[in-house]
């Protein structure tokens, strides 16, 4: 026991280690594959090895590689950071070890996604039925709500999918817009059901154009979003979930890997209007949560559509009537108990901690629209959430800044294209992110342009 105190223990120092260097690191890192591959790689070890060394030379031969992604100037893709308490119950969680597929395989991992769950709805104002699943990122949530809805509308249309597969069944149509995350497609694509072939236009920042959406009394699925992952846009919920009323069978499903965390907010809850009206939703906790990968939560308004997907028995399972499986709600089987960490975030921080976070994030966007603008930017968003969408005068002014200001070290975004042309993309989702980091990052830029 003396010798597993001294691992954890010595863990614990490099972990606050690892933090403490957040500052002065370099954002990304400066070590090239084959550097990293140098100090990784090797035979395969034929005899063991002391445990303490171990971790010692994993953590010297893994940072050159680590990614700054829990410092406040980390601002690519959209990517949280890890509030300590969610590291800790993260820590625990893998030292209890939990395999939370059954409820017999772990009761208190079962009974904390209850509670974690019910208190997710709630921040998120989704319906108080909803049901939800525990999963590992936004993109098997979308997965998981997408098979709910493949399910609840061909049994409206009188067909056995889990049963009898979809080889003769009725066609599905399915209605995206123009901007959708490739994530949805990709579920599609997993879930048997192709393409889509029905885009509806997006506007000038990327929200769907609701009066173009024509749905018919055909097996229909609508995917509609909180927050592009350019833009920060929201599509009109009402108007979409308005069509979706007058079809004779039809399901609303809602990507809100970020955005549907603007409905903790009373300045921001405008943004979703309307969101509750839909099927499904698809959130991610290791965003705006500020939870460790990989955390994410699927929710349906239709749980024996939901549970009708995915439950699954066999004879050697236990089960008990009066308990939550969680088999019943997501795709796995043996899985990690992700609600502990979701739990702990939610305890520590409260509603209006969260709150804070979210509000604080979108008040650093504001003033990165500002800032950037005041260099000579052009603003391509309207800045209404989180997400900063900006270029310099040509293609190649973009890329070159773009890339001085990572190389630079001190922050790093990425690019994307916009309307066919360069861009840059500014995500802030970090609960560390502050005045101090939106200015340095500011003044990076500011040098880069100077150096012209």
């Amino acid at each position: 026991m003396d010798d597993l105190r001294a691992l954890f223990a010595q863990t614990a120092e490099l972990a606050a280690g690892f933090y403490d260097s957040l500052d002065d690191r370099a954002v990304f890192p400066r070590a090239t594959a084959d550097e990293l591959r140098a100090g990784l790689a090797g035979p395969l070890p034929e005899e063991p090895m002391p445990a303490p060394q171990v971790i010692d030379e994993l953590a010297a031969a893994a940072d050159p590689g680590l990614v700054a992604e829990p410092s406040g100037r980390y601002f690519g893709f959209v990517i949280g950071g890890a509030v300590p308490v969610s590291i800790a119950a993260d820590w625990l969680t893998s030292t209890w070890d939990q395999n939370a597929g059954l409820y017999v395989g772990g009761p208190a991992a079962s009974v904390v996604e209850e509670v974690a769950g019910a208190w997710l709805i709630e921040l998120l104002g989704l319906p108080r039925h909803a049901s939800f699943g525990f999963v590992t990122g936004a993109q098997t949530a979308t997965f998981t709500a997408l098979a709910a809805a493949r399910h609840h509308v061909l049994k409206e249309a009188g067909w056995d999918v889990e049963r009898d597969g979809l080889t003769g069944a009725p066609r599905i149509r399915v209605v995206v817009g123009e901007k959708r995350h490739g994530t949805v497609d990709r579920a599609l694509r997993m879930l048997g059901l192709g393409a889509p072939t029905d885009v509806v236009g997006a506007d000038s920042n990327g929200r769907m154009l609701s009066d173009e959406l024509r749905l018919t009394d055909e097996p229909t699925i609508v995917c509609a979003q909180a927050g592009e992952v350019n833009t920060g846009a929201f599509d009109a919920f009402d108007a979409i979930a308005d069509a979706r009323d007058a079809a004779a069978n039809a399901w609303l499903h809602v990507d809100g890997a970020f955005g549907l965390w603007a409905n903790v907010s009373p300045s921001l809850r405008h943004l979703v209007e309307g969101v509750d009206r839909a099927d499904s939703w698809a959130v991610d906790s290791h965003k705006w949560l500020n939870v460790p990968y990989d955390n994410a939560v699927a929710f349906t308004a239709h749980p024996e559509s939901h549970s009708g997907a995915f439950s699954a028995r066999a004879a050697y399972l236990v089960f008990d009537a009066q308990t939550r499986d969680q088999i019943d709600w997501n795709p796995e089987h043996s899985r990690r108990a992700r609600g502990f960490t979701v739990y702990a975030a939610i305890r520590a921080l409260g509603r209006s901690g969260i709150r804070e976070i979210v509000e604080r994030s979108c008040a650093h966007a504001r003033s990165f629209a500002v800032g950037l603008t005041d260099l000579g930017a052009e603003l391509l968003n309207d800045v209404d959430l989180n997400q900063v969408l900006f270029r310099f005068a040509t293609d190649e002014d973009t890329a070159r800044i773009l890339r001085a200001v990572q190389e630079e070290g001190s922050s790093w975004m990425g690019g994307t294209v916009w309307d066919g042309r360069q861009a840059i993309r500014i995500s802030v989702s970090n609960w560390q992110t502050s005045d101090e980091d939106v200015e340095r990052t500011l003044a990076a830029y500011a040098g880069q342009l100077a150096a012209r």
